[in-house]
């Protein structure tokens, strides 16, 4: 190719570099008797003097363990607590080339005796302990674990991630006798400074691995793995046990019987490097180190644990999760974490089963307690709908989770799974318009009623509800497309035909009954039964999502809104977007809301900032900008470690975090950069600054390592043997040893070329209208013939190709396809027009 954009030789060289071999070595010390053992990255000491410790374990030179209760094996009863620190006599030992086996580990007392075999075996890339344990009668125990890891400090790490995605955050653990709890045998410890990770993985079959982490009395972080036959229940609260994180206290387990018997439990260490296993590419213009920790941290807090996911942290002290949160999903598109999105995949389906009702409605919460429940609500597994009212965004949220899931995965079958349950909660709110205008109604007439009805659960918004509305229509939208590729035309046309009327209601001035404020220019927030006009303040999530989703397609009416919100953003100076402009009317919320600003009537909720960003970003992509960097420059002096932010002296306020703090930087790389993981490719829509050009993003998709780069004038799609290239939109996909190219955002493939094995390309497209169709390709590697078909072209049509200075003309067959076969030039241009 003659030409070769900055970013596409950023991507080149960044994918060179070998791997360094690792190095085994066993070294034993009888006289001390203690061995050393490991890899070039770790290395352990092993005593068994009348113990069997890891005293010391160093991870890439830097030491994380040291001291006498480093690693052991042990278990604590109501009573008593006995582990391999303290052994009557020392075990023996045999060393091989790569495996040590320590046998003769017994410990106990008169409660339960219990025998021990270690079987270490080191490789190249782990360390793995295979532990078979004897116990002599039942008895009951408070934790049986396996490791219990007394790390240094609670500053050797910053975190660990989750085997389902979630996160143990220590910066969160603030005192001493913090304890978490998680249903995972999977902890991926990291520490962004060092660029040091430790990964421990353990797994016991047929049995439950839980996962505990505690900040002790002496500041160290303790880690330690657990199994049982049964599934781990928790010891707090009274009459709900659904306590995760604790203050004060260690034991955040219940107590459980351990059957006598034999058991074996295999856990394995491996290092990670943190800086290159999250290394997000090249940033321009934009601090990614922010970004990486941001998404790597506050993003994930929500993530209570295994199939509980939301928006609210484990930290805080009531622990609730909204179900009526609607960009739960879409945060995965940012984080880019298989096991997020897997972990997310298996709530959703515990969601399914668990939190709706047999008519179709959505139950709206979960907590560790039941004080935010409306009486009468909670089902068996903590599901419940607010004391505030009937939140019915939950509907159409969990559809829109699940369709934005499935995008990010492509698993048809996974998706078909949801059907019925995505249908009956669509239904559900469909059946609520009453009047027939397509405009659904909540449960309450009037905002006397003093009843929420949405996100924003102590705003009185009743009736006719635009924030509940907004989310249908996106909802509807998304799930119209699954139920085509489920070959279920009917309810597409059912969808799709209830949201283009809703659309139509939703754009009607107040006065024809819809919610567009012709005076003021923006849409208002609810109209009650009675038809008077609610929430004329400019809410933004009603404004914003309006025109992110495609609601508000006026370009005057989206003007009028976003130079509105930015010319009061800059008047007050504020660093990010309110819930509302201007005041609610006294009695159209909770009392306490007024006088303004005042929490959801007024306070800096970043919740909305992904669709703050969206909004802005195909307007002025420079503005969404400024409020990423804000959102950036804000983590970097608190960690956004708050509920939310007040209005006049923007101060963190709240004792709970959101996750939601993050959605700015996701409305980064959805908008901003553009990428937009669909079901069958990658769509790269970017709306770049001139700041931000010439970044080169590292990105996870459908098990490849994709670089994606970004110039103004370029953008280009590459994994390890396949490039696009194009100066506008475009979808790619990779499939075998095809190279797919998706035209701007059409759902079905434009290009496929077909390579051989061992054979790179690169296609650069040109042009690529009704008009003409021009690209050129690049080869390198194994030489060899390159197959294409073209699609969606005029069907039985004559076409002109040609393939540098060689014409032919063929016509398309009955679907509109041309076959194009054997180019064998390693640089050639192929240009396509009607003849």
């Amino acid at each position: 190719m003659k030409y070769m954009p900055a970013c596409l030789i950023s991507i080149i060289l960044m994918f060179s570099g070998f791997p360094c071999p690792a190095q085994i070595t066993v070294s034993d010390k009888p006289s001390d008797k203690t061995v050393v053992f490991g890899n070039s990255k770790l290395r352990f000491t092993l005593d068994y003097d009348k113990k069997c410790v890891i005293t010391n374990l160093v991870a890439n030179d830097e030491q994380v363990i040291s001291g006498k209760n480093g690693i052991v094996s042990g278990i604590r009863t109501p009573v008593s607590e006995f582990s391999t620190s303290n052994l009557t006599e020392s075990p023996g030992i045999d060393i091989g080339k790569n495996q040590i086996t320590v046998t003769g580990i017994n410990y106990g007392n008169s409660e339960a005796t219990v025998s021990e075999i270690w079987k270490i075996f080191i490789s190249d890339s782990s360390v793995r302990f295979d532990i078979e344990r004897s116990v002599n009668k039942e008895f009951i125990a408070e934790e049986v674990f396996f490791p219990v890891i007394s790390f240094d400090r609670i500053t050797t790490w910053e975190g660990a991630f989750t085997g389902y995605g979630g996160l143990a955050w220590f910066y969160l653990f603030n005192e001493r006798l913090c304890t978490y709890g998680v249903h995972s045998g999977y902890s991926a410890f990291w520490n962004s400074t060092t660029g040091n990770g430790l990964v421990v993985s353990a797994s016991v079959s047929g049995r439950e691995t839980v996962s505990k982490f505690t900040r002790d009395e002496d500041d160290r972080l303790i880690y330690s793995v657990s199994v049982s036959d049964k599934k781990m229940n928790y010891r707090y609260d009274e009459g709900t046990l659904r306590r995760r994180f604790v203050r004060g206290k260690t034991d955040v387990w219940d107590s459980f019987s351990v059957p006598a018997g034999k058991y074996t439990e295999s856990v394995s260490f491996s290092w990670m490097n943190y800086s290159e296993e999250y290394n997000r590419g090249r940033f321009k213009g934009i601090n990614g180190n922010q970004v990486t920790s941001l998404l790597n941290t506050i993003a994930r807090i929500g993530v209570i644990d295994e199939n509980l996911f939301g928006g609210n942290s484990w930290h805080t002290p009531y622990g609730p999760i909204c179900l009526h949160e609607q960009y739960i999903g879409q945060m995965g598109l940012a984080i880019n974490d298989d096991k997020y999105l897997e972990g997310y995949k298996n709530c959703l389906e515990f969601y399914r089963d668990n939190a709706i009702s047999d008519d179709g409605r959505v139950l709206s919460r979960w907590a560790y307690t039941d004080g935010d429940a409306m009486s009468g609500t909670v089902n068996k597994n903590g599901f419940y709908e607010a004391q505030w009212g009937y939140l019915l965004d939950s509907n159409s949220d969990f559809v829109t989770n699940v369709a934005e899931i499935y995008d990010q995965c492509g698993d048809l079958e996974w998706v078909k799974q949801f059907k019925p349950a995505c249908e009956k909660a669509l239904e559900y709110l469909l059946n609520r318009d009453e009047n027939g205008n397509h405009l659904v109604e909540v449960m309450t007439d009037s905002h006397i009623e003093k009843k929420g009805s949405d996100w924003i659960d102590i705003i009185w918004a009743s009736y006719e509800n635009a924030f509940i509305n907004a989310k249908l229509y996106y909802a509807l939208t998304l799930w119209t497309d699954i139920e085509k590729q489920l070959g279920d035309n009917q309810k597409a046309s059912l969808y799709s035909d209830f949201a283009f009327r809703l659309k139509e209601s939703f754009n009607k001035t107040i006065e024809e009954g819809g919610f567009w404020n012709n005076k003021d220019k923006w849409y208002i927030y609810w109209i009650d039964k009675d038809k008077s006009v609610h929430g004329n303040n400019l809410v933004i999530p009603v404004n914003f999502m309006a025109i992110a989703y495609g609601i508000c397609d006026d370009d005057l009416k989206r003007k009028a809104i976003l130079d509105r919100v930015e010319q009061q953003m800059q008047k007050e100076n504020l660093f990010a977007w309110p819930l509302n402009l201007y005041t609610y009317e006294e009695g159209e919320g909770n009392d306490w809301q007024f006088p303004f600003p005042q929490y959801e009537n007024g306070d800096i909720f970043l919740s909305w900032g992904a669709i703050g960003v969206e909004a802005y970003a195909a307007y002025k992509p420079e503005l969404a900008l400024k409020y990423i960097e804000n959102i950036l420059e804000r983590y970097d002096k608190d960690g956004l470690a708050f509920q939310r932010y007040g209005r006049l002296k923007q101060d963190g306020l709240g004792d709970d975090i959101l996750a939601g703090n993050s959605l700015a930087v996701v409305g980064l790389y959805k908008s901003v950069y553009g990428i937009n993981p669909l079901y069958n490719r990658l769509y790269l829509n970017p709306h770049l600054p001139e700041k931000l050009s010439g970044t080169v993003l590292n990105y996870n998709f459908r098990g490849k390592k994709l670089k994606i780069g970004l110039d103004l004038d370029v953008f280009s799609i590459s994994d390890d043997r396949f490039t696009l290239i194009s100066k506008k939109d475009f979808g790619f996909n990779v499939v075998e040893n095809d190279l797919l190219y998706f035209n701007s955002d059409e759902k079905t493939c434009s290009l496929k070329a077909h390579a051989s094995d061992a054979m790179n390309l690169a296609v650069e497209i040109i042009k690529w209208n009704e008009n003409v169709i021009h690209w050129k390709h690049n080869m390198s590697g194994k030489k060899d013939k390159i197959s294409y078909s073209i699609y969606n072209l005029d069907k039985t049509r004559n076409y002109e190709i040609s393939v540098d200075d060689k014409t032919i003309t063929k016509k398309t067959d009955m679907n509109g396809s041309l076959m194009l076969e054997n180019v064998i030039d390693a640089n050639s241009e192929i240009r396509i027009k009607i003849k």
